[in-house]
Parts: C-alpha cells; structure tokens; sequence
C-alpha cells in the first residue's frame, strides 16, 4: 500500500509505526487490510470496538491478534446466557481468618478486553460493562476502583436471526465508537488460508510492535489533528439531517458528533494528514453511525437504498 507523503516528522514516524502493526496483523487475518485499519482507527481514537458478523470468520483472532502487536495486556470473556455482572467485575468474598470482606477482581481489570459473544449474555450482564466504558472505572458496594490504562473493549456478536441471542441495548451500543464486520475473505486470501499454517500458530509468534506508552502517544497526536471551521459545520449538518425525523427513528446525539469526530482524526492520521477532510468523515461515518440509527424504512432487500449514501448526496460538501 502507498501512504501520502505525511505533513511532519513525527507523523511519519507514527506512519512508520503503524504500518508495522498492520504488516503484523496481516500475517493472522488475510486479504482485511481495511477492517484492519478501521479497527486501529477506532483504538487510536480512545473508543470501543463492536465486531458483528456470521461465526468463524475472524472477529476473536482479530481482537486476539490487535492485543499481541499492541503490547497489551488481554482478557477474554467468553459471554454465555447464565453469566452474572460479578463473572465480569468480580466479588468481595468474605475471609473467615482476618474476618474481613476481600475484593477478588474480575476479568474486567485487563487493558483489553475481548467480550466475545456478548450478545448471548442477559441485558443485565451486559449492562455490567458500560460504566467501564464510559468512565474506566466500575463501583461495586459504593467502592470505586479505576481500570488500567488504557483501557478498550472488543465485543464481537453474532447476528441477531441466530439462535441464543439477546439484542444489545441502545445505551450499550451507544458506547461502542465503531461497529465494523470483517465479512467472508475473498478467493485469494482464502485460499492462502487453506494452504496455509494454522493461525493460532502464526498469532502466538507476533511480536509486539510498541507499548502501552507509546499507543498512548500516538492517541495524543490524533487529538492535535486540526478540524476546520467548515469541517465543523459539516457535521454538524450531518447530525441535523439525521434529525429531521422522516428517515430514521431519532438522529445521532451530540455524543455521536463527537465521536465521528474522532474517528475522522484518527482516520486522517492514518493517512499521512495533519488535518481532517470531509472525505475522512465520510468514510468513518457507516461504522461510527449506523449501530445508532434506525430508518424509518429498515429493509434487508438487496439492492434496498442506503440512507446514509442519500444523505451524504444531499448534503454539500464544504
């Protein structure tokens, strides 16, 4: 892949940087080169990650694969329909010998958390994690305790036409940043795949390619990413389109503004750019916008006309 010529010195490096983990990545999940980079883009923009797609297709061995090169630490919670919010946050156990209550942490105390399956949890359960994802923290029996630093959520789920789902709630889907699906590999990339070595193999022998400090750093320089003024009003009249009440069933929130923001930054920063164009939002705008829209006219025909490329029709660009 050609990257543009970046602005500065340090944006090359990051360029540098970021390529290498994509090159990393690459060699588990083939022919996803732009799944990939949506999903960094969704990390370096401090957000959450919702992985929707068929079983089998790589949505665990891509969160697995994202935690090895980013230096990480990882948990994976496997999310089943008799699961409790004490099997993700953990429990105070009362000790007989000191005659206290001992808090055990749960599995949520990682710096990345694969939730897979977490649509085959209750609502209940999975409402156990959105105080972590807002806040980085969780409060159990009036106690707060803060998460490691930084702290993500990868979720992966399934379909909801499958047997054993439980859809997510609006408020849960709302605090994931993006939702991206990785969809079947194409002839090519499958076939390497069927020739190939077994992919837990090849995912046990990624090197790490930087440390929690310097995911930090590069999360840092997206947010000196500049946004013009028209930028600005440019999404702003994407948030009023969606509002306007004849095509979807409530527009996207002030919350969803800001995040298609910080897409659109890191989205630029991945191209070489020190600033935000209007193609950089359209391109972040599917993923970041729509597990929070509903149309007023929810058709899974083929061919049925997408709302949000009319909109992106209609609305001029700056």
């Amino acid at each position: 892949m050609t990257l543009p010529a970046p602005e500065t010195a340090s944006q090359l490096d990051a360029l540098v940087v970021i390529q290498r983990i994509i090159d990393q990545i690459e060699q588990v999940i083939l022919g996803k080169t732009h799944q990939i980079r949506l999903a960094l883009t969704c990390l370096l923009a401090r957000g959450h990650l919702l992985i929707e797609d068929v079983p089998g297709v790589g949505k665990t061995t891509l969160a697995h694969a994202i935690a090895q090169v980013l230096g990480l630490q990882f948990q994976r919670i496997q999310f089943t329909s008799d699961m409790l919010p004490a099997d993700v946050l953990g429990v105070s156990v009362y000790e007989k010998a000191t005659g206290l209550f001992t808090f055990h942490p749960g599995p949520v105390f990682s710096q990345l958390i694969l939730a897979d399956e977490i649509n085959r949890a209750s609502p209940k359960t999975q409402s156990a994690l959105l105080e972590a994802m807002e806040e980085e923290q969780i409060t159990i029996e009036g106690e707060t305790r803060r998460l490691p630093a930084p702290f993500f959520v990868i979720a992966t789920q399934n379909p909801a036409y499958q047997i054993g789902t439980f859809p997510l709630p609006e408020s849960q889907l709302d605090r994931f940043l993006m939702r991206i699906a990785l969809g079947y590999p194409d002839g090519r990339a499958e076939r390497n795949l069927l020739k190939g070595r077994d992919r837990r193999e090849i995912l046990q022998e990624l090197e790490p390619g930087l440390d929690p400090e310097d995911l930090e750093g590069l999360q840092a320089m997206v947010a000196t990413i500049h946004v013009s003024d028209p930028l600005l009003d440019y999404v702003q009249a994407i948030l009023e389109y969606t509002r306007r009440g004849d095509i979807f069933r409530g527009g996207l929130s002030p919350r969803a503004g800001v995040a298609l923001l910080r897409c659109a930054r890191a989205w630029s920063l991945l191209e070489g750019r020190d600033f935000v164009s209007p193609e950089d939002v359209q391109h972040v705008l599917p993923q970041v916008a729509r597990h929070r829209l509903v149309s007023l006219e929810q058709s899974a025909e083929e061919g049925a006309v997408d709302p949000l490329a009319v909109m992106l029709d209609e609305i001029p660009i700056p």
